[in-house]
């Protein structure tokens, strides 16, 4: 794992998932190079810090791109806008609920993305789920070729978003098979949860099934080839899902997730490492819980115990060897469980090709590739 502000993992895991969804290195540099003394008075310190010097960097993006536009040189201002996108959302990432600026930061990004994609003609639709009053966002990449083809919903962890699976490069990986891909903010993450005011639920299957509802509505998709894929978090949230949704054909997680209330009681006892700052207050505010009672309270069905044996579809399970925040032994867990399954698999990333961190943020390019041709060759799809 690339580690610039050394012994703070919490700041290094936001620059590795930057580098690893497309900022360029120089810019990465001239970012962190004034934060090194704030990185060094520990992962909540600082964040205020952070937010400007990233943040400049993505004001100075945009307005280079707003100059190529004006030139008619619409793919290069994507291309800028798109990493402009980027480092606004790991700005806002890293601040605490309420800190001065995230609001407006994240509406830069989210203008950003959508006018990235816009400009740079990128296969990346916007759509919108009708869910509890409110909606689910997300960003649809099509397969190639007519009729209809199978679809994997990709959802986020505890602190992702729509976007960010995006840059991730899995939807682009799945779309040179044949495989379309619906990344979405649930309730709980991105957009969902700052604009909508969805909290997490640990029953994954109830927004889930909506997604399905609406997919099985639309003549592209294959209703009989309809997948979730997990990141993160959604380590627990896609078994759930699967288990629970039988609408849902297959399943896959890139990073098992199998007791999140387990991995809560060891956060609680200083075992692993945060995933953001201000980690207490995040998940408060992502669970909707008004003390830490209260979360605990909300978290404490997280376990897929008793709920992966339901699986009755193919299921892969991806796990980095020496995952910080979340042991191996759980996703060893998880694919023991699986015993209904009738092609179920585990892959384990190790120091020989990389991926070792958590979902392979030291380098993203395997568990990317290895899931997309698992999906693929699952589906039918292609895989030359």
């Amino acid at each position: 794992m690339f580690e610039y502000f050394p012994g703070n993992y919490v700041w290094n895991l936001s620059v590795d998932i930057a580098l690893e969804s497309g900022a360029q290195i120089g810019e990465i540099d001239e970012m962190c190079r004034p934060l090194r003394d704030a990185a060094a008075r520990g992962e909540d310190a600082g964040t205020g810090e952070f937010l400007k010097h990233w943040v400049a960097m993505a004001d100075k993006l945009s307005e280079l791109a707003a100059e190529d536009e004006a030139l008619g040189r619409d793919f290069s201002a994507g291309r800028k806008l798109q990493r402009a996108s980027l480092y606004y959302i790991t700005a806002e990432r890293m601040q605490g609920h309420g800190h001065p600026g995230r609001q407006a930061t994240y509406a830069k990004a989210r203008e950003a993305f959508d006018r990235a994609m816009s400009l740079g003609r990128e296969n990346a639709e916007r759509i919108e789920i009708p869910y509890e009053g409110v909606i689910i966002p997300g960003v649809l990449t099509r397969a190639p070729g007519e009729g209809p083809s199978p679809i994997v919903i990709y959802v986020n962890g505890l602190d992702s978003c729509k976007e960010l699976l995006y840059f991730s490069g899995l939807p682009q990986a799945l779309e040179k098979r044949g495989v379309s891909t619906l990344c979405i903010d649930q309730p709980g993450s991105g957009e969902a949860l700052r604009l909508h005011g969805l909290p997490a639920t640990h029953e994954s299957e109830r927004w889930a099934s909506k997604v399905v509802d609406w997919l099985e509505a639309r003549d592209d998709v294959d209703p009989r080839r309809i997948g979730m894929a997990g990141i993160s978090l959604g380590g627990y949230y896609t078994p759930r899902a699967v288990a629970f949704e039988p609408r849902l054909t297959l399943g896959a997680v890139w990073g098992a997730n199998h007791d999140w209330a387990q991995v809560q009681q060891k956060r609680l006892a200083r075992e692993g490492e945060n995933p953001v700052p201000h980690y207490w207050d995040h998940v408060r505010w992502v669970f909707g819980a008004k003390d830490m009672d209260d979360f605990l309270a909300k978290s404490k069905g997280m376990t897929l115990d008793g709920v992966v044996e339901k699986i009755r579809v193919p299921f892969l399970v991806t796990h980095g060897e020496r995952d910080r925040q979340i042991g191996l032994e759980y996703a060893r867990r998880t694919f023991d469980q699986l015993v209904a399954s009738p092609k179920r698999a585990l892959k384990i990333f190790t120091d020989r090709e990389g991926g070792v961190e958590h979902v392979g943020v030291d380098n993203m390019s395997f568990g990317r590739d290895f899931i997309a041709d698992w999906i693929a060759e699952t589906f039918g799809g292609r895989v030359d």
